[in-house]
This record gives C-alpha cells, sequence and structure tokens, in this order.
C-alpha cells in the first residue's frame, strides 16, 4: 500500500539554510515548501496544513515564538508538530518555546542526521496520536452497537405493555382509563424518540471533532440574544417536570459564538439533569455574567450531586459504557452538553457536593 507524502514547512530567514533544507527534503521523498518569513509562514501553514513545521526562531516581521502562538490559536493548524531552529538552546529558550507547544528543537549547525532523526521522531510521535484518535472514534462505534439495546428497553418495553393491555382490555376500560394508558404510551414514545435523537446527536458530535472544517462551520454563528434563549429552554424544562416554582432566572444580554439552536441544546440537557436529579420544592437557579471576555452560564441545583469520580467520568465513552442505573437516564444528555461545549472552543465544569449541591459552569466565547 502506497504511503502519502509528507509536506513539511520550513520557515528560515536566511535564504541559504532555506534553499538548503528545501532540497534536502525533497531528495528524501518529502513535500517541502519554503518561507523566508513568519507571516508568509503562517500563510503557507493555513493553505497547505503541513505534516510538519520546521521554524526558525530570530527572524523579522515576526519570530518563531509569535509564528508557534498564531499556529495553536488557530484550530486548522493548532495540532501541526513545530520543531524549532535556533542558533542558541539555553535552557531558558527551550521552556519558553515549550510553554508555547514546540514539540522539539534543532541547535544551529545541525547535520542533515539530526534533522532526519527529529522529523521521524516527529511525525511517528504524530502518526500515533492519530491512531489513538481512531481508535477512540472506532471505541465509540462499537459501544453504541453494544449500549444501544439497552438503553432503549425501558421505554420501548412500556410501550409494547401498555399498548397490548390497551388491545387486550379495551372492552373494560372506561374512557378515563384508555386516556390514562395513551398518556403512559406518549411518555415512553417522547422518552424512546429523545434517547434515539441523543445517541445520534452525540455520534455526530464525534464525528464533527474529526473534521476540522465541520468545527469551522460550528463555530462560526454568533447570538445576540443568548438570554431569552436560555429563558425560553429553562422554562420549557420546567414546564416538563412541574417544577416552574423551582426555576430561577437571573439573566443578562450578552452576545455570544454559538447558534441559537446548539444554545437551546446545552441549556436544556444541563437543566434537564438539574431538574432529574434534585427534589421538588428545591430551587434551581440559572444565572449567567461576564468574565475576563468569556460568557458564564451557571446552572446551581440543591439535589443529589455527584462524587468525584462520576464527575471526572462524565465524558464520551464512559457514558455508552454505563448500564442505566436507575429509571431517570444514563446522564448521555448532559455528555451532549459537554461535546458541544468543548467543540465551540469552550469548557463545562462541575462542582458538586454528595448530598447538597451541584454547579454546572458553562464557558463559551464572547
Amino acid at each position: 500500500m502506497e504511503t502519502q507524502t509528507k509536506t513539511i514547512l520550513v520557515i528560515e530567514d536566511e535564504e541559504f539554510i532555506l534553499s538548503n533544507m528545501v532540497e534536502l527534503l525533497e531528495a528524501e521523498g518529502f513535500n517541502a515548501i519554503g518561507a523566508d518569513n513568519g507571516l508568509t509562514g503562517l500563510e503557507l501553514a493555513q493553505k497547505h496544513q503541513p505534516d510538519l513545521i520546521i521554524c526558525d526562531i530570530m527572524m523579522p516581521k515576526l519570530n518563531g515564538y509569535d509564528v508557534l502562538a498564531e499556529l495553536r490559536r488557530e484550530f486548522k493548524t493548532s495540532t501541526i508538530p513545530l520543531i524549532f531552529l535556533t542558533a542558541k538552546a539555553d535552557r531558558q529558550e527551550i521552556r519558553k518555546g515549550m510553554e508555547l507547544g514546540a514539540d522539539d528543537y534543532l541547535t544551529k549547525p545541525f547535520t542533515r542526521e539530526e534533522l532526519l532523526a527529529a522529523i521521524s521522531s516527529r511525525l511517528i510521535k504524530q502518526a500515533a496520536i492519530n491512531q489513538h484518535s481512531q481508535q477512540k472514534l472506532d471505541a465509540l462505534r462499537n459501544s453504541i452497537t453494544m449500549s444501544l439495546p439497552q438503553e432503549l428497553h425501558n421505554p420501548l418495553h412500556g410501550i409494547i405493555a401498555l399498548s397490548e393491555l390497551l388491545i387486550n382490555e379495551h372492552d373494560s376500560l372506561d374512557k378515563d382509563g384508555v386516556l390514562e394508558i395513551g398518556n403512559h404510551i406518549q411518555k415512553n414514545a417522547q422518552r424512546l424518540y429523545k434517547l434515539n435523537q441523543n445517541f445520534l446527536t452525540f455520534a455526530q458530535l464525534e464525528i464533527i471533532a474529526t473534521d476540522v472544517e465541520s468545527i469551522e462551520e460550528l463555530r462560526s454563528h454568533q447570538i445576540t440574544n443568548p438570554d431569552t434563549v436560555i429563558k425560553e429552554a429553562a422554562i420549557k424544562q420546567a414546564k416538563e417536570v412541574g417544577r416552574e416554582a423551582d426555576l430561577h432566572l437571573k439573566l443578562q444580554p450578552q452576545k455570544i459564538k454559538i447558534s441559537e439552536v446548539k444554545l437551546r441544546k446545552i441549556v436544556e440537557e444541563v437543566i434537564d439533569n438539574a431538574f432529574k436529579f434534585s427534589p421538588s420544592g428545591t430551587p434551581v437557579t440559572v444565572t449567567n455574567h461576564v468574565d475576563n471576555s468569556k460568557f458564564i452560564l451557571e446552572i446551581i441545583d440543591q439535589g443529589k450531586g455527584m462524587n468525584v469520580e462520576q464527575v471526572s467520568n462524565l465524558g464520551a465513552y464512559m457514558q455508552f459504557e454505563r448500564k442505566l442505573s436507575d429509571s431517570k437516564g444514563s446522564g448521555l444528555g448532559l455528555s451532549i452538553a459537554k461535546r458541544l461545549v468543548e467543540l465551540h472552543n469552550g469548557e463545562l465544569k462541575i462542582k458538586s457536593i454528595p448530598g447538597e449541591q451541584t454547579t454546572v459552569r458553562v464557558v463559551l466565547p464572547m
């Protein structure tokens, strides 16, 4: 099977070194691209998405540290491995580069063997990272296949049993009895529908997470009235469980980078979780504010809470592998909310005191 030619971008302001490196790499079978300054290097990195970048530190216009900072800031280039070229390699220089996200250093002058060894090492490590990501995606697919019947069994069983009762006992049932059975069938059907939609949604998010263009499209939306969306979603969830009086809203108008649909989904799942795991008559408080140019949404309930292990296990694969512990659900909705927040370059944090209180904190870009 043919292996794809690796593309390496070399950013070096000394023309002699740049041309020699490009020629050497092409002779070794790489697709080599050269840039004689940092600004050009950034443009070529965005355009070509190289497999590896080799960058000088001391350059005019934009030095190597600034180049690296810009590369790590942009999603398309954030994971491209980078090797610094430097005429000096003291500990302070190395520490600064590593803190910014550099992968390796080469001190000038270096030999052909040293250069090729550094390139080989970084490409091998990157291949291992890519393989691990693919294995996680494959594990997700397998987990869905194994756990989907388990998750769907309860509501489906309820629909079958109740419909059989309706068919077999229809002659002896009065109008109110038929209506009661019909309502239970509808509730089970709605639960089944939501479970199905959540499984599909989570699988879709995991696929989006592996595609740069899909993530960029997801992050391209902006909403100017998140307080209205949050309020509507929160009230909807409160009405569904008959707890309008328990809902306390303290919201301010802001502008954030997310679509209305995705924000609504996050709020619905987090607040649904808060109502599920807190007793009726206790408050569920929803607030928002701005901190360091970040939009902060907090949902606080006075419920059963979670221990440290349960909080740490709130993630993609643990949730799919975990069996239903009770009739309240598997926690998949909260995992979806967490994944959505992360894909929007945000963060979802949970602080919980078992038996007392849980705070879900959603941080999103402004």
